[in-house]
């Protein structure tokens, strides 16, 4: 991979820095995690010690203190003032974050510099784990998947192939193999972070519904749906409760989120009906039944590609800039997204025809006057231009 993301000086520059905290990194599956540390390392003129809880024997907790010690004594060895520790998976080792803590303060209290950069692929076990024992010990750099600016840079996708096949670059190869590529997509990302980052990490009483329930979500990305019609399509459902646990662990894994209603109001925008939406539009396409060709060419339907890569862009977005995404119904009317920070309130539709007659964003505005209306797709501003953006930009 020749493109250096921008999380690959961010954390060459902390590292140049006298030891201070431990550097996480945190996202989905196939993003370049493993990869921009790599790219770090090579970078770095002190020693390193990479190791990765998929390849240990022992995944106890003793095995930190084994590889902290390796690097203990790399740094011994050496000339150098300071040494790197990577530690990719960390998730996976029971018990991890007090063990980090442990040898964090014992390097602490010695005054030893050895910096520590940890990886994990599943969001809810790393912040769980972060709060629950190193509060104050650790920056969180979340990584996302791959914008439209970026998979063209690297593969120079057009913004129709981005549109459909997504933000995976491991997938960006077999673009023009629709069979190859959603083989690809279901059985090295999808079953791969359902089964290694859910199921093997995480309580999940029905694993079965929870594979139906991640299907469901990406077939309705972009759709509103309540819990009572999610039941009747689903079998062995149990309650919404259970659901509701899920789609939040489905959220965690980088897969497919749920957006509330915006209301003013927070009690009333989680008690709403959720509104599906994948991170990744590869994950609603590979389960669409359709083909790139016949998604361009069916106009309804990729009016629906459109939006969820808008969608995508925005919820990716919304993880590392400083903003809260929504949606908007009341009766007919409908705002596709509305976008919050502090007291700022954008409401974005997102039209791929050419209609100029918004009567969903006039029902807003009439609500909430002092709300800036944005439209994407013919007469406002394009959605392959938007995908470019940053929306943080537009508050």
């Amino acid at each position: 991979m020749a493109i250096e993301l921008p999380e690959v000086n961010l954390l060459l520059k902390r590292l140049m820095e006298r030891r201070k905290t431990i550097q996480v990194l945190a996202g989905p599956r196939q993003i370049g995690k493993t990869t921009t540390v790599l790219q770090v390392v090579d970078k770095l003129k002190i020693p390193v010690v990479s190791v990765a809880t998929d390849g240990a024997i022992d995944k106890s907790k003793f095995w930190i203190d084994q590889q902290w010690e390796s690097a203990r004594q790399a740094l011994k060895q050496s000339k150098a003032t300071s040494c790197v520790l990577v530690i990719d998976e960390i998730q996976k080792i029971e018990g991890w974050s007090e063990e980090v803590k442990k040898n964090w303060d014992k390097d602490t209290k010695d005054r030893l510099q050895v910096k520590v950069v940890l990886l994990g692929s599943s969001r809810l076990l790393i912040q769980k784990g972060l709060t629950e024992s190193l509060m104050g010990r650790f920056e969180l750099i979340a990584m996302t998947h791959w914008n439209y600016e970026m998979m063209q840079n690297a593969f120079d996708l057009t913004p129709e192939e981005y549109a459909w096949y997504g933000g995976y670059p491991g997938g960006a190869e077999y673009i023009g193999n629709e069979k190859r590529w959603r083989d690809y997509v279901l059985h090295s990302l999808i079953e791969t972070t359902i089964s290694k980052d859910i199921l093997m990490l995480t309580r999940i009483d029905k694993p079965a519904l929870l594979k139906r329930l991640f299907e469901l979500g990406c077939l309705y990305s972009g759709q509103i749906l309540s819990f009572t019609k999610m039941l009747g399509q689903l079998q062995d459902a149990g309650n919404t409760v259970t659901l509701a646990n899920y789609l939040d662990t489905l959220d965690s894994a980088g897969l497919l989120c749920v957006l509330q209603k915006f209301s003013g109001s927070i009690i009333n925008s989680r008690a709403s009906i959720p509104k599906f939406q994948v991170y990744n539009t590869a994950l609603s396409s590979v389960y669409s039944g359709h083909t790139f060709k016949e998604a361009k060419q069916n106009h309804q339907l990729w009016g629906r590609v459109v939006e969820t890569a808008i969608g995508a862009h925005l919820a990716n977005s919304s993880k590392k800039e400083n903003f809260q995404l929504f949606y908007w119904r009341e009766g007919n009317d409908e705002v596709d997204f509305v976008l919050k920070q502090k007291k700022s309130v954008i409401a974005l539709e997102v039209k791929s025809n050419a209609t100029t007659k918004l009567p969903g964003m006039a029902g807003f505005m009439k609500k909430y006057n002092k709300a800036k209306p944005l439209l994407v797709g013919n007469s406002g501003i394009m959605w392959e231009s938007f995908l470019k953006s940053s929306p943080e930009d537009l508050f």
